[in-house]
């Protein structure tokens, strides 16, 4: 064997060094196998008993006038690409009367303003709310003066709204959604739809990949987590709640506040947890219209790795490390369950980072064992057991993310989503030390900004559907 002893010395370092991250890595590796795992038995078993049909609602359903009326709420900064499309494809597409469209902007803003004044043309459904503060603040500061906006409507025309929807200033809404939420909450305080992101031929890795991890989530793990009666978070678009429910929770966070939580960087995620703790009900629904489309929100996600990055650091950041110290862990075996899944990415990140440390290394003793450098070493009987229940944990994985992904986008896009996880985890390790500097930061006195997410004007994204609900 050739080389110095200092040399060996060092390669033997290295070597040990391999083998205890080895260790660190396979072990978390088998936890979080396991815990998916779970999920998956659990689906698999509400597969086999039906209660995974989804359910249809037919034409002359979707038009039906609502119970009682509706306000949806879209906060909008620098939205003046986007906003007008989505306004005015909410208003070809739903064709009930009792609702309003309650969009607010920043007085710094007047492009956004003039947009959906020129989108409104006059429709008094569309309410335009102006803040006096400059922008941007936050989504849920934002979101507050809305539903400060929606109280005085209530007490100035003396009339008290239903539901309260949620939704984004890109979102591309079903014809059937008011009325499928409309008549949840006749037995639910909280209703959530999916979420379907569109395929983005100018970005075939970075904005597809959230199609993967949204066919999966809520094709699966949403559903478990309905069937279990855990809390159920909100994705901030497709989101429905009863104004009674609203109201309670706005109360709760105090008189001058409203029901959004202006310091946290996702809101809509601890409105809907915060629902159970009120005592509320909520669901998570799969519905299809009569051509077999599900009933979801559509939008555009971030297509630049960069966009995405700073997307999902702010997810992280708000619901891992602002939901630890704002939420605390919750009541009940399976919502203590459910939380520390929703929390996991801090250690996704880690995790997923020092597997790709490894693969460097073991390269690095490979390239230098086959030019006779160095001897290898033997992996210890229990990393084998490790590293090979990893393995077919990897395999399965795979197999479920192809076949979610077939489902709803074919199968071309459901093989494209195996080389894709590659890209998922990329950006999660980039995005868990983003969201770990950002928190550090807040922590020493820094500022919780609206670091939001991009978004472009897409020529294409009325839909044949919401041109025939048109006509």
């Amino acid at each position: 064997m050739r080389g110095s002893q200092a040399f060996i010395d060092v390669v033997g370092y290295v070597q040990a060094f391999e083998q205890e991250l080895l260790l660190f890595v396979a072990f978390w590796l088998v936890v979080g196998a396991l815990d998916e795992f779970a999920i998956d038995l659990l689906w698999i078993g509400l597969r086999l008993t039906g209660r995974l049909r989804d359910s249809h609602i037919a034409k002359a359903e979707m038009v039906v006038p609502l119970s009682g009326r509706a306000a949806i709420m879209i906060a909008a900064w620098r939205e003046a690409e986007v906003i007008g499309h989505t306004i005015r494809h909410a208003l070809a597409s739903w064709r009930q009367q009792e609702f309003t469209l309650y969009i607010g902007c920043y007085c710094n803003d007047p492009d956004t303003i003039a947009a959906v004044i020129d989108a409104a043309c006059g429709d008094p459904r569309v309410r335009v709310v102006v803040g006096d503060r400059p922008g941007p603040t936050t989504k849920a500061d934002c979101l507050n003066r809305i539903y400060a906006a929606l109280c005085a409507d209530e007490h100035r025309y003396g009339w008290r709204y239903r539901s309260v929807v949620l939704h984004d200033a890109e979102d591309m809404v079903h014809p059937a959604e008011l009325a499928v939420i409309d008549r949840t909450l006749c037995y639910a305080d909280f209703v959530q739809l999916p979420v379907r992101p569109e395929l983005q031929p100018a970005s075939p890795w970075v904005a597809a990949h959230y199609a993967d991890e949204f066919a999966e989530s809520h094709g699966k793990v949403m559903i478990v987590r309905d069937a279990l009666g855990a809390a159920m978070p909100a994705a901030g678009v497709g989101c429905g709640f009863s104004r009674e429910m609203i109201g309670r929770i706005a109360r709760r966070r105090g008189r001058d506040g409203g029901p959004f939580a202006a310091e946290c960087l996702t809101e809509d995620y601890e409105l809907g947890l915060l629902v159970r703790r009120e005592g509320g009900t909520s669901r998570f629904l799969r519905v299809r219209d009569e051509t077999g489309k599900l009933v979801a929100t559509r939008a555009y996600f971030p297509a630049q790795l960069s966009d995405s990055v700073r997307q999902k650091s702010r997810w992280i950041h708000g619901i891992s490390f602002q939901g630890w110290d704002r939420l605390g862990w919750g009541r009940g075996l399976v919502d203590q369950w459910m939380t520390a899944r929703d929390r996991r990415g801090p250690l996704t990140a880690l995790v997923l980072a020092c597997s790709y440390i490894l693969l460097l290394i073991d390269a690095a003793l490979h390239l230098l064992e086959w030019q006779g450098f160095v001897e290898g070493e033997q992996v210890p009987p229990l990393l084998q057991w490790l590293l090979a229940i990893c393995m077919a944990s990897f395999m399965w994985r795979i197999g479920f993310r192809c076949y979610f992904t077939t489902r709803e986008y074919g199968l071309v896009e459901g093989l494209g989503a195996i080389p894709r996880i590659v890209v998922a985890n990329a950006i999660a390790i980039l995005a868990g030390r983003r969201a770990l500097i950002s928190y550090v930061l807040t922590l020493r006195g820094g500022a919780v900004r609206w670091d939001k997410t991009e978004h472009v004007g897409h020529p294409t994204l009325l839909d044949s559907h919401a041109r025939a609900v048109a006509l």
